[in-house]
This record gives C-alpha cells, sequence and structure tokens, in this order.
C-alpha cells in the first residue's frame, strides 16, 4: 500500500467535529490502497473527549504520538480558571464577563505573540522529529490538516526540507474564520497571518476545503486548483445502535455549541409568540442542546421566556449524538451571523440529512448549507432577520407533528457518505503522487 502521515491536532481521545473528518478517512483509506500514519499530540488541550470514537480507528493503526507545549496552564492562572477546566473554542463564554479585563488581555498576547496559534510551540519539535522519521521510513505524502494551522506549518517546513508531496487540508478559512476579528489583532500579527496563509496555499501540492465558497476565497488570494471535499455522515453510526424512537414532545434540538453568533434571535422571537397565543404547543415545546451554551444565548432565552423550554446537555458520546438525532422533531442547524456566513458548511448538516429528521437552518439563503438543504430537500432555509415565514413554517410543522407525519423528504445523500468521500481524498493523494 502507498503510505500517508496525517498530521493532525485532534484525535480520539478528544471528541468534537474536528476529529471525525480525519479519523473516518483514516477509517476507510485502507480500501482505496492508502495506509494512514497518524502523527498527533500526546497531551493535547482539547474541549471535550469523547472516548467512543476510538472504535473507529483502524486496527493495526500507527499513531505517533509526541508531547506538545501549550500556554493554557499561563492563560487559566490569569482569567482565574482551574487547572483542570477546558478551554472552549469559538470564544464561547459560560460564566459571564467577571474577568472581561483578563480574558481580553489574554485574547490579545493570543493573537499578537501565539502566531499562527497557541500551538505554535510544536512546530520545531515536529519539524525536527518527523525529517528523520520520514527520511527513515518510505512515506508516500503528508497531510496536514487545520486548524490549529501550526499543522500546516509544520508540513511547509516538511516540504521545504525534504519535498516531500504535501496535501494542505482546511476544514475551516484561516484569515476569515467567523472569530478572527475577535483576536484583536494588530496590524503587524495580521500582516503575519495573511503571509503564512498565502505561504501555504502556494506550497502545497494541494489544497482541500469543505466548501464551495472556501474555494472562491481562497483564489481570491492564490489562484490555483483546489479540490472540494466535504465533510460527511458515516452509514455505519447511522444504523447502528438501538431503534429510535420519536420524542413525545415538539423538540427543537440543537447539535453542538450555541455561541453568541449561532442564538437565533428570529427563532425565539416566533416561538415567543407560538407559546403565547396556543396552549398546546406551550405544553409540548421542548427545546434542546446537545453541547456548550454561551451565557449570552441563555440570556436571549430568558428574555424571551423560553429557559423553562430548554432541556441543556452539555456532551454526548457520538454514538448517542446520533440517536438524538433521529428521535427529535425538527433539528435546528444554526450558521454564525458573521461575515463568512455564506461558506460556513458544518460538519453536523450531513448527520442531519442522514437522520431523516426534517431540517430548519439560519443563516444565509443564499449560503453554501442553504443550498445542500434545498437541493437534497432536507428542510427549510430562513434568513437571520425572518420571523413571519419561520413562525409559519413552525405551526405548519408543529401540526404535522400532532398528526405523527412530520417526516423529511431528503433525498440522494450518498455523496456525502463517509466511504464515498474517502474515496474522493484517495484520488486526490493519488493525483499528488503521479506529479
Amino acid at each position: 500500500m502507498k503510505k500517508v502521515l496525517i498530521i493532525s491536532y485532534y484525535w480520539p481521545p478528544s471528541g468534537g467535529g474536528g476529529v471525525q473528518r480525519w479519523l473516518k478517512f483514516a477509517k476507510y483509506l485502507r480500501n482505496f490502497g492508502w495506509e494512514p500514519i497518524i502523527y498527533t499530540p500526546e497531551n493535547p488541550e482539547g474541549p471535550v473527549e469523547d472516548p467512543s470514537l476510538l472504535k473507529d480507528i483502524p486496527d493495526n493503526l500507527k499513531v505517533i504520538k509526541k508531547p506538545i507545549n501549550e500556554p493554557y496552564r499561563f492563560y487559566k492562572k490569569l482569567t482565574g480558571k482551574s487547572k483542570d477546566q477546558k478551554i472552549q473554542t469559538a470564544f464561547l463564554s459560560e460564566s459571564g464577563s467577571k474577568n472581561s479585563f483578563l480574558e481580553d488581555l489574554s485574547v490579545w498576547i493570543r493573537g499578537n505573540f501565539f502566531i499562527p496559534d497557541a500551538r505554535k510551540s510544536w512546530i520545531k519539535p515536529s519539524v525536527k522529529f518527523l525529517a528523520k522519521y520520514l527520511t527513515a521510513n518510505k512515506i508516500d505524502i503528508i497531510v496536514s490538516t487545520g486548524p490549529p494551522h501550526s499543522m500546516h506549518m509544520i508540513g511547509y517546513h516538511l516540504k521545504k526540507k525534504l519535498n516531500i508531496s504535501w496535501l494542505a487540508d482546511f476544514r475551516d478559512p484561516w484569515t476569515n474564520i467567523d472569530y478572527y476579528d475577535q483576536l484583536k489583532l494588530g496590524k503587524r500579527a495580521d500582516r503575519i497571518h495573511h503571509k503564512l496563509e498565502k505561504i501555504v496555499l502556494t506550497s502545497a501540492d494541494a489544497v482541500t476545503v469543505v466548501s464551495p465558497s472556501m474555494i472562491r476565497e481562497f483564489k481570491a488570494k492564490v489562484e490555483r486548483d483546489y479540490f472540494f471535499i466535504p465533510n460527511g455522515y458515516d452509514e455505519a453510526d447511522v444504523k447502528g445502535g438501538n431503534k429510535v424512537i420519536k420524542s413525545e414532545k415538539f423538540t427543537l434540538s440543537h447539535i453542538g455549541s450555541l455561541t453568541k453568533t449561532r442564538n437565533p434571535e428570529n427563532l425565539w422571537r416566533a416561538l415567543q409568540e407560538l407559546v403565547s397565543e396556543n396552549t398546546q404547543f406551550e405544553n409540548d415545546l421542548e427545546i434542546k442542546n446537545i453541547g456548550k451554551i454561551d451565557v449570552y444565548a441563555i440570556d436571549s432565552l430568558k428574555s424571551a421566556g423560553l429557559e423553562r423550554y430548554l432541556t441543556a446537555i452539555n456532551y454526548l458520546p457520538h454514538e448517542q449524538v446520533i440517536d438524538e438525532q433521529k428521535s427529535a422533531s425538527l433539528l435546528l442547524l444554526l450558521i454564525n451571523d458573521t461575515p463568512n456566513a455564506k461558506l460556513i458548511l458544518t460538519g453536523k448538516i450531513f448527520e442531519y440529512l442522514a437522520s431523516s429528521t426534517p431540517i430548519i437552518c439560519i443563516g444565509p439563503v443564499d449560503g453554501d448549507a442553504a443550498n445542500i438543504i434545498r437541493n437534497k430537500k432536507c428542510g427549510k432555509v430562513f434568513d437571520f432577520n425572518e420571523i413571519r415565514s419561520l413562525k409559519s413554517h413552525l405551526e405548519d410543522a408543529y401540526k404535522k407533528f400532532r398528526r405523527n407525519n412530520l417526516v423529511s423528504d431528503c433525498k440522494n445523500t450518498d455523496e456525502f457518505e463517509r466511504k464515498n468521500l474517502t474515496g474522493k481524498m484517495a484520488e486526490v493523494l493519488s493525483h499528488i503522487k503521479e506529479l
């Protein structure tokens, strides 16, 4: 088999969407003639752990782990957090702004001195170790997957040092990621980020991205070929587990972190009106969030009088998340209300498609997520400010729920199945090898 070394910060038992992309590729790459080898930190600072993902690691897979020195001990001490407290992504806050000055200071330090990110200290030792490893072992291609974009810098330096074939895989944008403007970057730091981004886009033998709009964005920076390989769903996950019974409540479920920029004010407003107008709807309503919730979103629910309908579950193993998606009445796909909203194509959307549960998407009606939902007939899309049409759709969905015929019309989603996507990734790897 041809061999590919995958440089990834996220790997089981770490949990969350960032882990699953290359875990699933590694699970199926052997079917397409590629033997994966994983290089990952021994002691990463991840927001959650999910040991259930360990079952997806293929037998006898070589996983190389090396220690990483991250600045989070200093950050936790500065902001009064305990050493065991997990660092949340996307600037999610569960406790308000008690230490707002210290939080702002730590963000400024991180943004201006830890470039491209807080994992930068792992670049040099990783390049040193992997240069020896790659010299002693026949590896056909290396892959870096980011963020964190320090992984791409490892790939870049190995490419420069050994002239080895290199694929840079972007699970999110770099300088156009939704929280980029929250990093409090000075002009110098911003300039360096754009420079490093351009270096990676120019130097990699191939670049893969997870949404069509990311291709357009990157082409405006560096004109070259890009490969669109989205995230997906694993049929083995969807078909596995126990038989799921639909919730007796009219349950609107959101999977993942409910951050400030994802807080759907228009949805809360529509639900507030329906609760006040319909006693039966009020008795049946449940709003379920599986993941962290920002204090801003909690306050928004309180203001709308909806907090008592909220069922908040901090985290569930991935296999249980699949069951929750199937048991819900409606699944909420909340796109960040940020300048890059049109290119956001979250990993959860594909498992939503496979769940047979109708989707309500709140985000740009001409965005990448909206296009998939419409094309596959898997739900309805509403802009951030739509209320009347959203309320009308919820009323209609509730009537169908009461008649036990609220179902998804989703069709032809096989192109997003993980095995099929791995086949596409293997084609890109083979293309690079032939260059």
